[in-house]
């Protein structure tokens, strides 16, 4: 095969530098090059499990058990935005955070403190951490050089961090219980520290902190805030406790308030306490009588309430699976919610036709995200389906969903920005791919099979027939009169639907491992063989196929797409690999992207690979494309300057004198000592000149 080369052209006159605008076709892979993250959709905070939670400026910093640290930018309370997220430690699991300057703080359970530079919200950057935390980090408040980090069983640590790089434990002490929640206030640390209620721990010598008093609460201190000389502690069960702290060696209760569904954070501003209260929600308690607070408002949220942050007029609340909460409380007496970014999608399937993805997203149904500019895709409408969306294919204006238990689903996509459903057939299966081909559509109905839906009538599929495969049917792809079924343990199914009402087994092969995903290109079948990797097989006789050759992706396949001479396979947590499959019997990696979520799916369309990327929704994958910067001219000679480039890689400099002829010069080739790079050409002189780079196979 001839490599096909990337490059971009720039003209170079004698009077100067000037752009020309030409196209020339790209590549999708180079020998050398992996795909790069071209842009990114994920909806809503990509993640799990919101615990922690902390503001600073238009953006709040959750604490993402299950993914880590997530950037929420909130200028706009009503429409809270995702920017960008920093991955967990091995181990870890972020539970609480805390912003100071350019750095977050993330209590990280397992993997100890973690530092996280956030000076470019959109691209956190882990800098350092401390992993000398003993047991399991839960919370963390920062005052000066100094974190304290509340560490589960091993009480209060104390992190000297004037070097973020290189965070140093300097002292602890082991409370009597389980530290849970930290504040801090002049030269006091003060513990929610379980069964033990309030710990005040002096830290005036960070290497020697000492205990000084305490007072046992009658429920389970999960939480501390500080607001003069009271103590607010969020106590489980026992909801809100009011502690007196002006004598720091004797704290006394002075109030209290019995929220109803389990006190676990609280924050303090002005006279109000805001309580997160698990499966209440939002409390607001009027504190300015601490012997009597009394509740004045709240707002019951969808999920599980654990921390609390207060920031001018709004509440924002960490909800579980829920995400982040956003509830404006300029009146107590009636919060109310404005805004959320959940955690809510997992990307499974996805389908591309012309300038709109359409991503099949779980619990979220149908996402409709305009990628006309892959830097920067925007979701313009979606349609919550009834059921778990899992497979997507479109034909026409219509968007056609396999959506588990509630069967097929069939929503209008004229109107991207306002899906509709036109109709649906509830099939007896659990619908878990879909292809569309003609006035039907082939379902894998898992169980049931496949299914074939005539959608000649978009407003009422009418199922036509079926054939139930040994296996549970996963995947499917239609080509000719023929439909491939990825069938799980029985592996590749082969099944003539020349006769669509009579569906008929003409032949079938055993995949070595669970078939999840298919797809076919020319006298191939590619599958997504779950831990066996890409297998191909033979199917030029559908009534015989035969497995020719494979490949060992290392992590579970879940899906595959083919162009040209390459597959695409989603890894699931390996990402995605590129597979040279030019010789279908010996296929080889040429490249890969490790995505941060889950790869589920993927398709190809033009120069992008459009992954399904699990929690963190949509992914776009394409080249990284050398782009001329500038051209600058010295005595007879003109030197290029061109920028992304992949370090250690060979690129070719070549320039013509016209572009109507195929008469291109080489300048030279060298590697790029990184991520841009520069060649001069010496035999420039006054003749108008084009340039273009490209890598070098």
């Amino acid at each position: 095969m001839k490599p096909m080369r990337q490059h971009l052209l720039f003209s170079k006159t004698s009077r100067g530098c000037g752009l020309v605008t030409l196209a020339l076709a790209l590549a999708w892979v180079a020998h050398g090059a992996n795909p790069v993250l071209i842009g990114q959709w994920t909806g809503w905070m990509p993640g799990g499990w919101a615990t922690g939670v902390a503001v600073s400026g238009n953006y709040a910093y959750v604490g993402d058990e299950i993914v880590g640290l997530q950037v929420i930018d909130v200028s706009n309370p009503a429409n809270p935005q995702w920017v960008g997220g920093c991955t967990n430690d091995p181990g870890g699991y972020a539970v609480g955070v805390a912003v100071s300057g350019n750095y977050a703080y993330v209590a990280d359970g397992g993997a100890g403190l973690q530092v996280i530079d956030v000076s470019d919200p959109a691209n956190p950057q882990r800098v350092g951490s401390c992993t000398n935390t003993t047991t399991r980090a839960f919370d963390v408040a920062v005052s000066g050089n100094y974190a304290y980090v509340a560490d589960l069983n091993a009480g209060l640590q104390v992190i000297d961090v004037s070097n973020p790089a290189n965070p140093q434990r300097v002292g602890g002490y082991d409370t009597s219980d389980a530290a849970f929640g930290v504040a801090l206030s002049g030269n006091y640390a003060y513990v929610a520290d379980l069964d033990a209620g309030l710990q005040v721990i002096d830290v005036s010598n960070p290497a020697n902190p000492q205990p000084v008093g305490g007072y046992a609460t009658s429920g389970d201190a999960s939480g501390v805030a500080l607001s003069g000389s009271y103590a607010y502690v969020a106590d489980a069960a026992a909801g809100l406790q009011v502690i007196d702290v002006s004598d720091p060696a004797n704290p006394r209760r002075v109030g209290g308030y019995d929220t109803s569904g389990g006190a676990f954070g609280v924050a303090v501003t002005g006279n109000y306490a805001y309580v997160a209260d698990h499966a209440a929600g939002l409390q607001v308690i009027d504190v300015r009588n601490p012997a009597n607070p009394r509740r004045v408002g709240g707002n019951a949220i969808s999920g599980d309430a654990h921390k609390v942050a207060v920031s001018g007029n709004y509440a924002y609340v960490t909800d579980g699976y829920a995400g982040l909460q956003v509830i404006d409380v300029s009146n107590p007496a009636n919060p109310r919610r404005v805004g959320q970014c959940g955690a809510r999608g997992i990307a499974q399937g996805v389908a591309v036709c012309g300038n709109y993805a359409y991503m099949a997203d779980a619990e979220a149904g149908l996402q409709v995200i305009d990628v006309s500019d892959p830097v920067n895709p925007q979701r313009v409408g979606g349609y919550d389906t009834s059921g778990w969306a899992s497979g997507v294919a479109v034909s026409g204006n219509y968007a056609y969903v396999a959506d588990d238990a509630a069967g097929l689903q069939v929503i209008d996509v004229s109107n991207p920005a306002n899906p509709r459903r036109a109709g649906g057939y509830n099939n007896s299966g659990n619908a878990s791919g879909v292809a569309v081909s003609g006035n039907y559509a082939y379902v894998a109905d898992w169980d049931a099979g496949l299914q074939v839906i005539d959608v000649s009538n978009p407003a009422n599929p009418q199922w036509v027939g079926g054939y139930n495969t040994s296996g549970s049917a996963a995947g499917v792809a239609v080509s000719g009169n023929y439909a491939y079924m990825a069938d799980d343990a029985a592996g590749l199914q082969v099944i003539d639907v020349s006769n669509p009402a009579n569906p008929q087994w003409v032949g079938g092969c055993d995949t070595s491992g669970s078939a999840a995903g298919v797809a076919v290109s020319g006298n191939y079948a590619y599958v997504a063989a779950g831990p066996a990797g890409l297998e191909v097989l033979d199917v030029s006789n559908p009534a015989n196929p035969q497995p020719v050759g494979g490949y060992d992706t290392s992590k579970w396949a879940w899906g595959v797409a083919v162009s040209g001479n390459y597959a695409y396979v989603a890894a699931g947590q390996g990402g995605l690999l590129v597979i040279d499959v030019s010789n279908p019997a010996n296929p080889q990696p040429v490249g890969g992207y490790d995505s941060s979520g889950f790869a589920f799916g993927v398709v190809v369309s033009g120069n992008y690979a459009y992954v399904a990327d699990g929690n963190w929704g949509l992914i776009i994958l394409g080249p990284r494309t050398p782009r001329i910067t500038s051209i600058t001219l010295a005595a007879g000679t003109a030197t290029v300057y061109y920028t992304n480039t992949i370090p250690g890689t060979a690129y070719t400099l070549e320039c013509r004198t016209d572009l109507t002829t195929a008469n291109w010069q080489p300048v030279g080739t060298q590697s790029a000592p990184g991520n841009s790079a520069s060649q001069t050409d010496s035999a420039a002189d006054g003749d108008h000149r084009y340039y273009r780079v490209f890598y070098q196979p």
